[in-house]
């Protein structure tokens, strides 16, 4: 993220160090969210408190990208969303099953390299959550 003096790691946010790899020109926040739309993790310019929010309305998109997916063919699976406002960009990435990465940029960073980089996470994270030990 190009946040200067961005915090990764609080008591909650023990996986942020996972968005690091997103560390992007223009790049404000990075949220690793569950499919059901529950914060996991976050880095950058958001707090706690939005990046829940914005991880229950990334879900949302998700889901309605999903049902547009019979219009290409496939109503099963979508690979990326990406929403351009007149400020910026959301790019919502899945991440190994049922985590999602969700992104805000500004209105000039480079589209090709956010996503390419979203992509090599998604595999990454995939790996890192299907390893993670269960916690009662």
């Amino acid at each position: 993220m190009s946040t200067p003096g961005m915090a990764l790691n609080d008591a909650g946010n023990k996986l942020s160090w996972l968005l690091s790899d997103l560390t992007v020109p223009g790049v404000r926040f990075a949220v690793l969210l569950s499919e059901d739309g529950l914060r996991i993790a976050h880095a950058g310019a958001i707090t706690t408190d939005d990046a829940d929010r914005f991880a229950a309305a990334a879900s949302g998109l998700r889901s309605l990208g999903r049902a547009l997916g019979e219009f290409c063919g496939s109503a099963q699976s979508v690979r990326q969303n990406l929403t351009e406002y007149d400020g910026g960009m959301i790019f919502i990435t899945a991440a190994g099953a049922g985590a999602l990465i969700g992104v805000s940029t500004t209105a000039d960073v480079d589209v090709a390299l956010v996503a390419h980089r979203m992509n090599e996470l998604a595999v990454r994270v995939g790996r890192e959550l299907g390893i993670l030990p269960r916690q009662r």
